[in-house]
């Protein structure tokens, strides 16, 4: 005889701490091995968990009083070709699996975009653990990250730059000083504000360092975060604001030639790290890493900075949506010539003109461009338009940015 079982979906606060820690750790699969390693008693992760659970909007679903699935957004800020832009990211996705396959994430995802939507979270980011699942539900890919291998013979050479380059606490003001400069001119990068920096910072070990570079007048133009173990020079993030602290930062790296064997890291594809180097023999892996979905294509058009032309550009066209009800239908995107778009909806239901949101997310960020779309059947519209969309949509793949 099966079991009665009393489900449903409401808010996820503090008196449920506990629970939604424990559902965490057992989707995750964190055991208390794992906390030691990153020094973390039990209480310790409850009490950092706080702010999470008062901060960001967290659904679940119970049965009774049992939380049994849950998925948790985060209010964060994104830039977009200049542009900030509040986003809504997804993280500690998880069901127990005794309760899957009743659609009960797919709920609470829709639940989850719905409260987007009305705090003008126009566009969402997540890392996924199943790329085919979330683009099922609208997400795509938007996003690589490259793993590199230099081995200590392969280090460039000193270069001689203005400013120097000291190490300090990885919490210093100066590494967040740095990283908000180059966050604000940096395409797809995050606004990372209190929220996101103690999420960046959770699983870090004690063994994590920071350099950063000071140009002459004294100004954090740039840092690496790091941590050296049996040899291996490991970075954990290294951004800049110029070529100057591109090099002073390799400077610092190389510096530490007699102590390493290799250094190992993460980059963005838009760093040619191979080619800077003067032996480009070296060891690259590139991987997708961040996915996102426009969760309102109206109030995220109308932020969107399309590239300037001399006369207003127009393409109707249907939009699928998998989700969600109000990206769906046949609409007309209207661009003035200072670059500013806007949507008009239409009651036509039959458009030769198509297009997916997932694929018009990867095109509008730059990940895609539209003649490659175009090319495998993910645009459908004629040359004419497709000149268009290429004229019209900046060039520039996202830098990756870790919230977690």
């Amino acid at each position: 005889m099966h079991r009665k079982r009393n489900l449903k979906m409401q808010k996820v606060d503090l008196s449920h701490l506990e629970q939604y820690s424990q559902l965490l750790r057992y989707v995750f699969q964190v055991t208390n091995n794992d906390l030691h390693k990153h020094g973390w008693k039990e209480n310790e992760i409850l009490n950092e968990k706080s702010p999470v659970l008062q901060q960001a909007d967290v659904l679940g679903w119970f049965d009774g009083d049992k939380l049994i699935s849950q998925v948790s957004t985060y209010p964060f800020e994104v830039r977009i070709f200049s542009q900030t832009y509040a986003m809504g990211g997804v993280t500690g996705v998880g069901t127990f699996p005794e309760y899957s396959g009743q659609g009960l994430m797919n709920k609470l995802l829709l639940q989850a975009l719905t409260n987007m939507r009305e705090k003008k979270q126009s566009i969402s980011y997540l890392y996924p653990y199943s790329i085919p699942y979330y683009r099922r539900k609208g997400w795509e890919i938007i996003s690589d990250k490259i793993v590199f291998e230099v081995q200590d013979y392969q280090l460039p050479k000193n270069k001689p730059v203005p400013g120097d380059v000291a190490r300090v606490d990885p919490e210093s003001p100066d590494v967040k000083m740095a990283y908000e400069r180059f966050s604000l001119q940096t395409h797809g990068a995050m606004i990372r504000k209190d929220l996101a920096w103690s999420e960046y910072w959770r699983w870090d070990s004690d063994d994590l360092t920071a350099a950063v570079y000071y140009n002459e007048e004294g100004q954090a133009d740039g840092y690496i975060l790091y941590w050296i173990e049996e040899e291996v020079f490991h970075v954990k993030d290294m951004i800049f604001i110029h070529e100057e602290a591109r090099s002073g930062l390799w400077n610092f790296i190389s510096a530490h030639f007699s102590m390493i064997s290799k250094v190992v890291g993460n980059i963005h594809t838009d760093e040619q790290l191979a080619f800077l180097l003067e032996d480009a023999d070296i060891k690259e892996t590139i991987s997708p890493y961040f996915m996102a979905r426009i969760v309102d294509i109206e109030q995220f058009i109308s932020k969107y900075p399309f590239k300037p032309a001399t006369m207003d550009r127009e393409w109707t066209f249907t939009l699928h949506d998998p989700l969600l009800s109000w990206n769906q239908g046949t609409i007309t995107l209207q661009i003035e010539p200072n670059g500013c778009g806007r949507v008009i909806r239409s009651d036509s239901r039959r458009c030769e003109d198509s297009i997916s949101i997932q694929t018009l997310t990867t095109m509008l960020l730059g990940y895609k461009r539209p003649e490659y779309l175009h090319k495998i059947g993910r645009i459908k519209c004629n040359p004419e338009t497709l000149d268009l969309l290429e004229d019209a949509i900046e060039q520039q793949a996202p830098y990756f940015s870790d919230y977690f």
